[in-house]
């Protein structure tokens, strides 16, 4: 699925209009971050009275909604890299169910079933419900780009930007080699929040979130 077809379909939706969540205290051991949604997880049915959705915007003025922490956390890493000379930006974030239904059905009448199956997550089942994924766009030659292709080819600076991206609270969810875990093709540009210390302890082992969640 091209990215950019993506970003225009979701800051379509999000302009029809979408509601915020209010946090509530939650107990010590649930920790939302490391919430699991995958083609075999289905978001919990109580997730927006877990967290807290803030505004953002991507660099061509649309807005984005994401969970509070996950953008603070998102600004620092951003500000860190921009010291190395690297400009990242939010692409596409939050997305609701009824966002997703309307995406599933938009690719289904326009590339078939089998499309949506492989490339579209289904409705309830996309991590993007969470708040915590970020789908980022880079800049290439001067300017903003979310096309798959085009950054599919920026080895070294996605490798880069892996690399710093634990001690902020990053981790690369959809990694080379972990497919048949993960459920998705490789995503340099897909990023998920679980916290530093989860983060780091995840790259270093080299594992996904599933590999992680099931060691404890």
């Amino acid at each position: 699925m091209k990215k950019i077809l993506l970003a225009f379909l979701c800051a379509t939706l999000f302009l029809t209009g979408c509601s915020v969540a209010v946090n509530v205290n939650l107990p010590k051991k649930d920790n939302p971050y490391l919430v699991l949604v995958n083609k075999q997880h289905k978001l919990p049915g109580d997730w927006l009275d877990r967290i807290t959705l803030v505004t953002s915007h991507d660099p061509w003025g649309g807005e984005v909604l994401i969970e509070e922490t996950t953008l603070k956390q998102f600004e620092k890493l951003q500000a860190a890299l921009l010291d190395r000379g690297i400009d990242i930006y939010l692409d596409s974030v939050y997305r609701s169910v009824d966002n997703q239904v309307a995406l599933w059905n938009y690719f289904e009448q326009e590339y078939g079933e089998d499309y949506c199956k492989q490339y579209v997550a289904v409705p309830g089942y996309s991590e993007h419900h969470t708040g915590l994924a970020v789908d980022i766009c880079i800049t290439v030659d001067g300017e903003y780009n979310n096309d798959n292709d085009v950054m599919l080819a920026q080895t070294d600076l996605f490798n880069e930007i892996h690399t710093l991206m634990p001690q902020f609270g990053f981790i690369l969810r959809y990694p080379k080699g972990k497919e048949d875990i993960s459920g998705y093709s490789y995503e340099p540009w897909h990023f998920r929040y679980v916290g530093p210390k989860v983060a780091q302890e995840i790259t270093e082992k080299g594992l996904t979130l599933e590999e992680y969640l099931n060691q404890k």
